[in-house]
């Protein structure tokens, strides 16, 4: 297959080399003793500058959103973004649970808009790297993730002609700029949608086939400018990245810039934590999805991620193929060879990034653990998964070393465990957690 070489590509190249590098540091011969001043091997020091923020390439261009770049579309999507008229009961923007003053998500377990839902907010810097969106991936663009809360029972739990409305009478001006003549609305039902109340539904079958297409461009279009706002967002440098940059130079880090126990806790990231496999890259995470047996928030309900996520995306009307979409077919070639049916899927989640993940508790996709240290203990336990098969090792269940196509078991220290969380926290921006391009 014809891959399109672009910055998500490439990004995913820096990944999977990393990914490759660690696997060597955990389980093959040891490093070489070409060492820095810091102590360093080679092989770790490319590791080490493989996570640097400098590497993040530009942001990939999405085909199927022609106004992503657009100074006015990112406007225009920044304040749709905290409108809060767009929900059902005038109280939830998506704002409400992707806030700044908490790295664009809620705090919470589990997100609550109109009502609660079941897994956790995702922050949404940087996500405009990720080819699938969502803990399931279950959207192909940063557009149609933003449609999917609004019409969402538990989030906005609104409709589209409802929000067709609300566009018309705050921002037409705005939205005819960027998108050309609103449609006319005069007549159709305040509330109509293919989701939600029975009513709303009736009253969208009673529609045309025409209102119905109009009324979705300009609900996708609504997306679209949310997307554009969202990929404007960007991460600060840490003191992480400091300190890689500065190993990567060949130079002495300032001073302090990294404490001795969070220096050991790099260390364990990179090498015998193995948390590099799949937290790496620029952004620390591969983008992928994995089960590594987190615990079914709802024991008599585990949450198949992955698995049944790949049936929504193929027949999302908003997806890369769709009719709302900008791109040609060529252009779509991750959904037009998506894999889904790997048994690994079932219980697997996408890896989150770990930019700033101190102040971003509680954790996983449903925020089943409390703390970060619950986190590597979890890692360390390695328990068994509710559904699924989990790719952690089981040392206790197997009796001894892994196989050879099998990741090692991860054993630390409680010392060890105090080190790895203690580095994670130099993973917090040292300025403003996020800026906006121009």
């Amino acid at each position: 297959m014809r891959r399109i070489m672009n910055s998500a590509w490439l990004l995913g190249s820096v990944m999977a080399m990393s990914a490759a590098l660690v696997v060597t540091l955990a389980h093959a011969a040891p490093p070489s003793r070409d060492s820095d001043a810091h102590g360093w091997s080679k092989e770790e020091r490319a590791v080490l500058a493989s996570l640097s923020l400098r590497r993040l390439p530009p942001m990939p261009v999405d085909p199927s959103n022609a106004v992503e770049r657009l100074p006015a579309a990112i406007e225009l999507g920044r304040r749709l973004f905290a409108d809060e008229r767009f929900s059902a009961n005038g109280a939830v923007s998506c704002a409400s649970c992707h806030d700044l003053r908490k790295q664009f998500q809620d705090g919470l377990p589990v997100s609550r808009g109109v009502g609660t839902g079941t897994r956790r907010a995702m922050p949404i810097v940087g996500a405009g790297y990720s080819i699938w969106l969502f803990w399931d991936g279950r959207k192909d663009s940063l557009w149609a993730q933003a449609l999917g809360p609004l019409e969402d029972a538990v989030e906005h739990g609104g409709n589209r002609t409802r929000y067709a409305h609300l566009l018309a009478s705050n921002y037409r001006k705005d939205y005819e700029a960027l998108f050309g003549t609103m449609p006319t609305l005069g007549g159709l039902p305040r509330d109509a949608g293919p989701h939600g109340a029975a009513a709303d539904k009736a009253a969208w079958t009673a529609m045309d086939s025409r209102q119905r297409a109009e009324v979705s461009r300009v609900f996708a279009n609504m997306g679209k400018a949310i997307a554009a706002y969202e990929k404007s967002l960007q991460h600060e440098p840490s003191r992480l990245d400091r300190y890689v940059d500065a190993v990567a130079a060949g130079r002495a880090a300032d001073p302090g810039v990294l404490q001795p126990d969070e220096v050991r806790g790099l260390r364990l990231f990179i090498g015998k934590g193995q948390c590099v496999t799949c937290h790496n890259g620029p952004l620390l995470t591969d983008q992928q999805f994995h089960n590594t047996g987190v615990p079914p928030r709802e024991p008599t309900r585990p949450d198949r991620g992955r698995a049944d996520a790949t049936a929504k995306v193929r027949s999302d009307e908003f997806n890369c193929l769709g009719p709302f979409s900008d791109a040609k077919p060529g252009q779509c070639q991750e959904l037009r060879f998506i894999v889904d049916d790997d048994p690994a899927l079932v219980g697997a989640f996408k890896t989150p990034g770990l930019r700033s993940v101190a102040q971003r508790a509680p954790y996983m996709h449903a925020g089943q653990l409390d703390t970060l240290e619950q986190v590597v203990r979890h890692y360390v336990a390695a328990p068994h998964a509710a559904v699924g098969h989990s790719e952690l090792t089981h040392r206790h269940a197997r009796g001894g070393a892994a196989k050879h196509d099998e990741r090692a078991p991860i054993e630390l220290t409680d010392a060890e465990v105090a080190d790895l969380v203690s580095f994670l926290g130099t993973l917090s921006a040292e300025r403003a957690t996020v800026s906006a391009r121009p």
